[in-house]
């Protein structure tokens, strides 16, 4: 069996008996001892592990909250954006033409002003 490399797995060797054969109770309670060592150290990290969830679903449920808050608000601006260009359809749509060369000359004007305050920087 493999072990990864976190482990520091050495089997425990076994004591032979004053006859050269092994010791079946002593090699039982050490073999008890790994195990129950080894199961502490399992349920460490099952602990860990478990915790570590948790953190992920409340970070997930946290993300979730953000992103229906970005949904919500991008739904209210494309309201607003096409409210807006319904309005300047029918301000382009009436009679008056000069209202779309007087915004034309506003936005001029703006890009003028912003490139000169960038310019001077």
């Amino acid at each position: 069996m493999r072990r990864s490399q976190g482990y520091a797995y050495e089997p425990l060797a076994q004591n032979p008996g004053p006859s050269g054969l092994s010791n079946g109770t002593n090699s039982h309670d050490a073999l008890e001892d790994e195990n129950e060592r080894m199961a502490d150290e399992l349920k460490g990290k099952i602990g860990a592990l478990k915790s570590l969830t948790i953190d992920i679903g409340n970070e997930v449920r946290y993300q979730d909250k953000l992103l229906r808050g970005i949904d919500e608000d991008m739904d209210r601006t494309g309201g607003f954006m096409s409210n807006t260009i319904t309005r300047v359809v029918r301000l382009g749509k009436g009679g008056h033409r000069n209202y779309m060369c007087y915004m034309f000359l506003f936005v001029m004007v703006v890009f003028f002003i912003l490139f000169l305050i960038l310019k001077l920087r």
